[in-house]
């Protein structure tokens, strides 16, 4: 296992990082930059639609989820415990640079997670029960005509659906209920147990149900406790936001004799958390955002953006500012302990509970979308069979990812997950053709539509 640790953290995270950011700029400028040009479009479309238009949050088709639940389930899978803990890491490792160098990750990134949910939303196809069933192993058997390279991506799928997608989520569960409640972890592991068996095992409908709720309250309540924080330590902000473009360029470092080296670090601790904290070029949350009853292609991209944009540039900007705000990168803590420490400062004993509560939600809630990721998977490569032996299996896990140690489990999911970007990030490059085309046609019937309605096409979006 530390043979395969060492090869991640020497080749392997450096490829799949190099790949995603690659992937990222590619679509970029192949779009015109997308995500910039048409800013206030793919904002009154997801955010104004989520408060403004019921129709996002009913579903409109009986077999299909609302966009609202789908980007809620998305949301689920991506936003997990290292939000919390693994910005502090790559503070810590980085220092405040690491957080302009995550934004710009997160920017690049949002034009992969649309071309991913567009090519789903694309390539999707009816299910036996009528519900749409899509992700990286049907846009890439659809669209490519090539069965094995989406197993090859199911497979990998599947395994990492019990490492970074459960074990290691559950393990945290554990760690966060002994540590603020003296909660044994066996007994976390069996309340675990039966809380996701109640959830998952009552179908999509249920799981998608319980995201919409969960998710919205996790990053209201996430939010405003980080808020607080920042806003009772608002004198340091511009010294917090200062530092941050100082160290992404080295200033600080530079005048500290450190150089080139510690500007690397920088770079690379603010790559690895813009691009592994939200999942694009992953291809898994496209799995259950091709399972909505959103019609258009267009649409369901633009739902990617916003997805990385939540996960990234809020949830993780909150934890960096607070982090800065309150000092607490002084103290010389890393990861929960130096979350921990930010929070104190602003929330003073009420810190512990926030937290746990916290990271308990985000855990729970990427048990949950990476159950649907696996179960998805299984039904791939086996069909039906297989489907109860997986549920059993993925049940068990919660149980020993909160009673065990995961060291292997961690190597091994890393590697598992890095895998499954391969194929989805060939799939990309070789259809990006659709994308482009797609793009094209349905920014124009858009311009045409505005036209017709009298609204000056001069005005951009």
């Amino acid at each position: 296992m530390e043979r395969i640790q060492a090869w991640m953290d020497a080749v392997g995270t450096p490829l799949l990082a190099g790949g995603i950011l690659l992937a990222g700029c590619y679509f970029s400028v192949g779009t015109g930059f997308f995500q910039l040009r048409h800013l206030r479009l793919w904002l009154q479309r997801t955010l104004g639609a989520i408060l403004g238009s019921r129709a996002v949050r009913e579903r409109r088709d009986p077999h299909a989820i609302s966009q609202f639940q789908a980007v809620s389930t998305a949301l689920a899978g991506t936003i997990g415990t290292g939000n919390v803990i693994g910005v502090a890491t790559a503070l810590v490792a980085g220092g405040p640079g690491a957080v302009f160098w995550m934004w710009v990750c997160a920017l690049l990134g949002m034009m992969t997670k649309f071309a991913e949910n567009l090519l789903g939303n694309r390539y999707r196809c009816r299910g036996a029960r009528g519900e749409w069933v899509g992700g990286p192993m049907v846009y890439i058997q659809r669209g490519l005509g090539c069965r094995w390279l989406a197993k090859v991506f199911c497979l990998c799928c599947l395994l990492a659906s019990f490492g970074i997608g459960n074990m290691s989520q559950a393990n945290s569960i554990a760690g966060a209920l002994y540590a603020t409640f003296q909660l044994p972890p066996l007994a976390a592991g069996a309340g675990l147990c039966l809380l996701t068996g109640l959830v998952v095992l009552g179908g999509l409908g249920r799981l998608a149900g319980t995201a919409e709720k969960l998710v919205p309250f996790m990053a209201v309540f996430y939010t405003a406790g980080g808020m607080a924080v920042i806003l009772l330590h608002w004198r340091q902000l511009p010294q917090a936001v200062a530092a941050i473009f100082q160290g992404a360029f080295g200033l600080q470092t530079a005048a500290g004799g450190m150089g080139g080296y510690a500007l690397s670090r920088t770079i690379s601790c603010g790559v690895s958390r813009g691009i592994f904290s939200n999942e694009a070029g992953l291809g898994s949350s496209v799995i259950v955002s091709s399972a909505s009853d959103v019609a258009s292609p267009l649409q369901q991209g633009m739902w990617g953006i916003f997805e990385v944009f939540v996960d990234t540039i809020l949830v993780c900007t909150i934890t960096a500012l607070a982090i800065l705000c309150s000092g607490a990168l002084e103290t010389g803590k890393n990861g929960a302990a130096l979350s921990l420490e930010a929070f104190t400062r602003g929330l003073g004993p009420w810190a512990g509970g926030f937290l746990a509560v916290a990271v308990c939600c985000f855990a729970f809630s990427a048990i949950l979308g990476w159950f649907y990721y696996g179960q998805r998977s299984v039904e791939f490569l086996w069909g039906g069979r297989g489907m109860a032996a997986y549920q059993v299996l993925f049940l068990a896990a919660t149980v020993v990812g909160c009673a065990a140690r995961l060291e292997p489990v961690w190597a091994l999911s890393d590697l598992f997950n890095g895998l499954m970007a391969v194929p989805n990030l060939i799939a990309l490059a070789l259809l990006s053709p659709q994308v482009f085309r797609i793009t094209r046609a349905e920014l124009a019937k858009l311009e045409e539509k505005r036209g017709a309605l009298g609204v000056d096409k001069g005005e951009r979006f």
